[in-house]
């Protein structure tokens, strides 16, 4: 496998960031968090406005679903990824909204898909096998998934995007979240488990029992072999995104439980993409707060939100854009009292 390098942001610049948002037109610490994340942004990016931003949906089916872990059928997957390219989703609803440009990735849709413009087509199986009685993706599936996500983030950068948001959509990918939560954070997997798409209490019992049955089948703790063990494609290939935005120096706006869950993958394997990471909201979904508390960090948002498709992560996209403007266009207050406008 050959991922891009990803260096770290250079906090020996934080001092004199925090003193040039210290410097500004406002009272000191006014602006909260946004200050924080400003300083953030300029490690990341450098002191420029950060405008342009691709919010890619990475879709894929799990075999796990054959054990009952979602409330709704596989074909659902392939039927929410033609409401995307209809733009009628949530999703395109929310992009169109704050401005940001919107393409599907098929990681591993169980369906074969009419080519659209705004899909790229990587699939690299039709769904990932059922993680409970066998490893869900052989390592070479797990080595590509993440070199074809590093390669469509380094190309959305080259193409001139700024931001880089990411989201997700496949049924059952919440049973697969909670399984790579389970040994990457570490929690124990009770704490990682929710009702994901719509359990009641005993469809919750049922997808625990099925999960209970795919941990106790390995205890692999490594990053590539978790995601071997228990998928999913369009998880690996977030992971592999989130290495390759790193890579390329841009900002990448994490949603909610499964993409954090693919962050949570990537940092484990290359800890520096951790720098690169705007962690947008926290999930309703159980187990994220958790995750977060792992990779100690706060999400911008709490909204209540469960429903992914990146929705969190384009509510979350005004707030980084206004805190990118803070360094490169808020006057100092030594212009402002000297009247050097």
């Amino acid at each position: 496998m050959t991922l891009p390098t990803v260096t770290p942001v250079d906090l020996s610049q934080a001092p004199r960031l925090r003193a040039s948002i210290d410097g500004k037109a406002k009272p000191l610490g006014a602006l909260g968090r946004i200050e924080d994340l400003a300083a953030r942004l300029a490690l990341i990016a450098g002191e420029r406005p950060l405008d342009r931003a691709l919010l890619l949906v990475f879709a894929g089916d799990h075999g796990l679903t054959a054990e009952g872990v979602s409330a709704y059928p596989s074909s659902v997957t392939q039927a929410m990824v033609a409401t995307f390219l209809a733009g009628k989703a949530s999703a395109n609803a929310f992009a169109r909204a704050v401005g940001a440009e919107l393409r599907v990735v098929d990681a591993g849709v169980d369906a074969e898909l009419p080519s659209h413009p705004n899909l790229l087509a990587q699939k690299l199986r039709r769904g990932t096998r059922n993680a409970a009685v066998e490893p869900a993706l052989t390592p070479e599936e797990v080595d590509r998934a993440l070199e074809a996500g590093a390669r469509i983030a380094r190309e959305a950068a080259a193409e001139g995007f700024e931001i880089l948001a990411l989201g997700e959509m496949g049924i059952g990918n919440t049973a697969s979240a909670a399984l790579l939560m389970h040994r990457l954070a570490p929690a124990p997997l009770a704490e990682c488990v929710g009702r994901g798409t719509g359990h009641d209490d005993a469809g919750l019992a049922h997808k625990l029992a099925a999960l209970e049955r795919a941990a106790a089948r390995s205890d692999a703790t490594e990053p590539a072999a978790v995601l071997a063990e228990f998928g999913g494609l369009e998880i690996a290939m977030m992971a592999g995104a989130v290495i390759g935005a790193a890579s390329a120096r841009i900002p990448v706006l994490v949603d909610g439980f499964i993409a954090s869950a693919a962050a949570l993958a990537a940092i484990r394997m290359v800890p520096a993409a951790q720098d690169y990471c705007v962690f947008c909201h926290r999930s309703a979904e159980r187990g994220h707060q958790r995750m977060m508390a792992a990779l100690e960090v706060e999400p911008l948002l709490d909204l209540g939100l469960r429903l992914g498709e990146g929705t969190g992560a384009l509510l979350a996209l005004p707030v980084v854009r206004a805190a990118s403007r803070l360094i490169s266009d808020v006057a100092s207050l030594d212009d402002v009292l000297s009247g050097r406008l």
